[in-house]
């Protein structure tokens, strides 16, 4: 055995990299780099060793080019105009090539401009989210925890003919419009983690939830309080950081629920008048919510949106576990079956029937947020040296506009 002796003795120039030690102290994401430090083929199958894809184990290097080429469909499809595609360097696009190259054209020139290497990290950017959505166990096993969350809600959702109520034997709610968000695409998934500034350390909160659409703000707040009674919405459940409410002034609400409360008792039959005129008043009184720390939702977009959490339990069948014995009674107690529960977040959305509509349109739509979101994983991903390169090659105006890109 080798005797190890303190040195600092090197075969190189003796050196640090100081871009690295910094983004690794003040936490910055790999994201917003603009090269590795690779130095060779070397380097790059330990790099991919540690990460957790061994080239020499069969099947991984045609998963790693499969994942690869998916990247690469991206980026056209959503960061590029189909004349920019030609500006793709084409070592970048052979389907034959060792796919740790990638790894290695990302590290060289990194002192100055070169666009096979931006355009290496900017495929290894978008590699990386892919990796984090093939290998997060909630994503593998969606089709259990979806029908586990819908459960819940099935419960106090119920249809009559066409139309749909809220109700939890209490009190019944008629529901204009119900909408369930059953899954996100896998595109999707990964456009949302591109734009996030903790990349993929950051869960999404939004791959399930249900929109529920009542015809007044006097509505929701009751729709909330079933929820509440249904224990659908708690405070022990709920991530109280992402509770979004630009829909309803509590206070102004509250005067508005005392002067009316002896008129709802006294009512015969479901009180939609008076309802309407509640939210007239609910209108004048109320200060403008203006609660918004999403970059991408627009300024009027009125909703009242809570992220709530489900445990969810995965067998031991599904998971290919076979039960575990231990000493420890706590760890027999959770293992001895072989299951596997944690929490899972879903988002609970309430907009009354005005707000609904504003949102199908302009800036507050769908495709409107979803064309903000673009742009902004854009610039994230393709970089201001990349971005300014396309410019020049190609007069691309990303900037304001309002985008053919990713349409």
């Amino acid at each position: 055995m080798q005797d190890l002796q303190a040195s600092l003795k090197t075969e190189q120039r003796f050196s640090l990299n100081w871009t690295y030690l910094d983004a690794i102290a003040r936490g910055v994401s790999v994201i917003d780099l603009g090269a590795l430090a690779l130095r060779n083929l070397r380097d790059a199958r330990q790099f991919a060793r540690e990460y957790g894809y061994d080239v020499e184990q069969p099947g991984v290097p045609d998963y790693l080019r499969r994942t690869r080429r998916e990247a690469l469909d991206f980026v056209r499809a959503q960061f590029l105009r189909p004349e920019q595609w030609a500006l793709l360097p084409p070592e970048l696009s052979d389907d034959a090539s060792d796919p740790l190259q990638l790894l290695v054209q990302a590290s060289q020139h990194a002192h100055r401009f070169e666009p096979t290497r931006l355009w290496a990290c900017t495929l290894l950017k978008v590699m990386h989210g892919l990796f984090y959505i093939d290998n997060n166990l909630k994503l593998r096993h969606f089709s259990t925890i979806r029908q586990q969350v819908f459960a819940g809600l099935d419960e106090v959702i119920r249809g009559e003919g066409e139309r749909q109520y809220l109700t939890d034997g209490r009190i019944c709610l008629p529901l204009v419009h119900v909408d369930r968000k059953r899954n996100k695409g896998r595109h999707s998934i990964l456009l949302k983690l591109l734009q996030k500034p903790e990349y993929v350390a950051a869960d999404i909160h939004d791959h399930l939830g249900v929109r529920l659409t009542l015809n007044t703000r006097m509505e929701c707040l009751l729709a909330l309080d079933l929820l509440r009674r249904a224990h659908l919405v708690t405070l022990t459940n709920l991530e109280i950081s992402r509770t979004r409410n630009t829909l309803v002034d509590l206070l102004a609400a509250k005067e508005v629920f005392t002067r009316h409360r002896a008129e709802i008792d006294r009512s015969i039959g479901y009180p939609e008048t008076l309802l309407r005129q509640m939210d007239q008043e609910l209108a004048a009184a109320a200060q403008r919510q203006t609660q918004r720390d999403n970059p991408h939702s627009a300024a009027d977009f009125q909703s009242l949106q809570l992220t709530a959490r489900k445990m969810i339990h995965l067998p031991a069948a599904a998971l290919g576990r076979q039960p575990e014995s231990a000493e420890d009674p706590n760890e027999r107690l959770i293992n001895s079956d072989g299951d596997v529960s944690f929490f899972f977040a879903y988002e609970i959305q309430l907009q009354d029937a005005a707000s609904f509509e504003q949102s199908q349109q302009g800036a507050a739509s769908h495709e409107a947020y979803k064309r903000r979101q673009i742009q902004t994983a854009r610039r994230r991903v393709l970089g201001p040296q990349l971005l300014a390169w396309l410019q020049a090659q190609a007069g691309d105006a990303d900037e304001g506009r309002t985008g053919t890109i990713g349409a």
